[in-house]
């Protein structure tokens, strides 16, 4: 057993199941995913820390029990249509496509589409499919999706979504300012939907047409769509 097993099977013991994470689907799905391939090769030591990592270009991995926490409040069963708002490093990707049947990825910097196809092709998930695009307005042409995750802090729930979310779906989300937010999960009914807050959290900002507007010049200026 190589020490980055050792490392992730000590992740999934002390930092998921010892916080109430207790879906053998998530579990078994963080268990078997090498997270230190999603991280540049100087912090591969790092990748099982109870920690998010910088990934380029202001962006994260997020932490492993934030990933198994917003993965487990989708309550997937395997037969599932699962957006994903914000790819970035795909780690949370790949575990959606252990936990679905077919995942659908907008991520908005076009640096990281050409490694995370290359990656999932080399760790054999052929149920993602990813596309460079404003994630605030989902992909209605694959819609509706039995389950929404978004990866980054939204000033509210872009409504595209809340559209492009079946009845019964699920959508995890957080929700706040710039700087914190709270993470919640709505779960769409056909007069309305519930929701309810999970925990407090910290994203970097959801941007595009429904989210964070950045000005010309400032930091974390990106075009709003592709």
């Amino acid at each position: 057993m190589s020490r980055f097993d050792l490392a992730r099977r000590r992740m999934v013991e002390s930092q998921l199941m010892a916080r109430g994470i207790r879906d053998k689907g998530v579990l078994d799905a963080m268990r078997k995913i090498p997270r230190h391939l999603f991280v540049e090769e100087a912090l591969q030591d790092q990748a099982y820390g109870d920690h998010a990592l910088p990934i380029g270009e202001r962006q994260t991995i997020s932490q492993a029990y934030m990933v198994a926490l917003m993965s487990e409040a989708l309550a997937l069963n395997g037969s599932e249509k699962v957006l994903e708002v914000g790819t970035g490093s795909a780690y949370q990707t790949a575990v959606l496509a252990e936990l679905a049947e077919h995942v659908y990825s907008l991520e908005r910097i076009d640096l990281f589409i050409e490694k995370t196809k290359v990656l999932m092709r080399d760790l054999g998930y052929e149920n993602v499919c990813i596309r460079c695009a404003d994630g605030t307005v989902g992909w209605e042409e694959e819609a509706p999706f039995d389950a929404i995750l978004v990866a980054a802090g939204a000033p509210e729930i872009p409504h595209a979504l809340i559209a492009q979310l079946a009845i019964g779906g699920r959508l995890v989300i957080p929700v706040g300012d710039r700087v914190s937010q709270v993470l919640k999960k709505f779960v769409k009914q056909k007069t309305g939907a519930t929701e309810t807050s999970l925990t407090p959290c910290t994203f970097v900002p959801l941007v595009g047409e429904a989210g964070w507007q950045y000005g010309k010049g400032e930091a974390g200026d990106q075009p709003n769509t592709f």
